[in-house]
């Protein structure tokens, strides 16, 4: 009988389900008022007294060995309804996500810095509170200049020195500064100005501002990188040089793009021209130069700007600049397409 005991005790080891009901009939057939452990307890007076102390050990084994089996099971079941309580159904399908989307300026500002990083344009930045060095007086924009105007600027309050800059040409001037020639970097950036906040213009926005110099770096070199950069990313390549003025560059010019007269927009636009303003540049100027340090009878190169809201507003045909600061999710979404 003993061996009898032996063989369920390895029978209970074995056992293994992952059903409720088995387990529940595996409790009943050892552990019920009619299992096999209250039969085999009620046949314990009936053994002979020379094997009672072994009996009762391999009996007591069995109990042990059901209990502890059938509390295992029981908790991996109770184990994995708790899980399924949780998370539902797991073969379910799963909720849609929710797109998010990229702002409209920084897909602009992203897809110009790629094409200009093609052709080898690095990216540099610099600080949002400048110095007057810095923003106007190493860009041939001395004090009492009357070029300084043209840009309303926030000064501090507590220091006349210190001011928000007006353009990024302030980073150009650090990084001509802290570099030598050849420099072909892109300073993107946000820049404050002084100004009504309307549907053309706000006294917060972005540029982004190319600089390049090496020796024998030509007005010719200028109009190609344009050429190229209005090819990759209007699909548009005609453009047109308008003589302007800038105190840091010499000659100075507008760029034009010729947009096209196919759409009543594009009659709006470019106010039945065709042409479309897009950029500043030119050949930076020799005093520039000399200010950060580097010869400029060795050394040329030319600078362009252009503000990124300006190319976003063209690109996605927005009519109001004041769209792109209101945080308004109906109009985020639209771009939630778009990498």
């Amino acid at each position: 009988m003993i061996e009898k005991i032996k063989e369920h005790i390895a029978k209970v080891a074995d056992f293994q389900t992952e059903s409720p009901e088995e387990v529940e009939a595996f409790r009943i057939e050892y552990l019920g008022k009619k299992g096999f452990l209250n039969q085999y307890f009620a046949e314990f007076k009936n053994v002979p007294n020379d094997q009672k102390k072994d009996f009762g050990q391999a009996l007591n084994t069995l109990k042990t060995t059901a209990q502890e089996k059938v509390a295992s099971l029981k908790e991996g079941l109770d184990g994995q309804q708790e899980e399924k309580g949780i998370y539902g159904d797991l073969t379910r399908p799963s909720e849609p996500v929710e797109i998010g989307s990229r702002h409209p300026i920084s897909i602009v500002k992203n897809q110009i810095i790629e094409i200009f990083s093609n052709i080898g344009f690095n990216v540099s930045e610099g600080p949002e509170i400048e110095d007057d060095w810095h923003n106007f007086t190493a860009l041939n924009l001395p004090e009492y200049h009357p070029a300084r105007d043209m840009q309303d600027t926030f000064f501090v309050q507590t220091n006349p020195d210190i001011l928000l800059r007006t353009h990024t040409s302030s980073v150009q001037v650090r990084y001509m500064e802290n570099n030598k020639p050849p420099i072909r970097t892109i300073s993107p950036g946000r820049v404050f100005r002084n100004e009504s906040i309307s549907a053309r213009s706000h006294c917060i926005f972005h540029q982004v501002e190319g600089l390049y110099i090496d020796k024998d770096v030509s007005f010719a070199d200028l109009k190609q990188t344009l050429m190229y950069f209005t090819r990759q990313m209007f699909g548009k390549s005609k453009i047109r040089l308008r003589p302007s003025y800038f105190p840091f560059t010499e000659p100075s010019a507008e760029v034009d793009i010729y947009w096209g007269l196919e759409t009543e927009t594009d009659y709006r636009i470019t106010k039945g021209t065709g042409w479309l303003e897009i950029m500043g540049c030119g050949m930076v100027d020799p005093n520039v130069l000399k200010n950060c340090g580097i010869d400029s009878s060795e050394y040329t190169g030319f600078a362009f700007g252009m503000g990124i809201e300006r190319i976003a507003m063209l690109l996605y045909q927005i009519g109001d600049i004041r769209m792109f600061y209101e945080n308004d999710i109906r109009f985020l979404k639209q771009f939630k397409s778009t990498i």
